[in-house]
């Protein structure tokens, strides 16, 4: 696979992760702590595909450095609220572990990219 053709399946990948996690944000109760959590949680797992397409759009390698950082630190920051949602069993585990694992997978993408540059 060429990079241009990767880069195109990772930003649709990154989107259909951005958009489970809207979705999964819905499902915590209506309280003003999981509303904390449910607002980091969507800023974080909608920007790691945002940051990733301004990679793909980037002006110099520098910049797109610094685009694959910022995607793989808020996937690790979602990664981190998924767990919080976890421990106060807020949602069905099996959903929570399929999403957890696309963020673990999309964590170690960006890594492997940002240890390449």
């Amino acid at each position: 696979m060429d990079n241009k053709t990767f880069a195109k399946q990772l930003e649709y990948r990154t989107r259909q992760f951005g958009i489970s996690i809207i979705k999964l944000s819905t499902t915590p109760p209506n309280t003003i702590e999981s509303n904390v959590i449910r607002n980091q949680i969507t800023k974080s797992g909608t920007s790691v595909g945002a940051n990733y397409r301004e990679a793909n759009r980037s002006r110099s390698k520098r910049d797109f450095k610094n685009k694959i950082k910022i995607s793989e630190s808020e996937a690790s920051e979602t990664q981190y609220w998924l767990e919080i949602i976890n421990d106060m069993n807020w949602i069905e585990k099996d959903r929570l572990n399929s999403i957890n694992n696309e963020a673990k997978e999309l964590l170690a993408l960006f890594t492997a990219i940002s240890n390449k540059l």
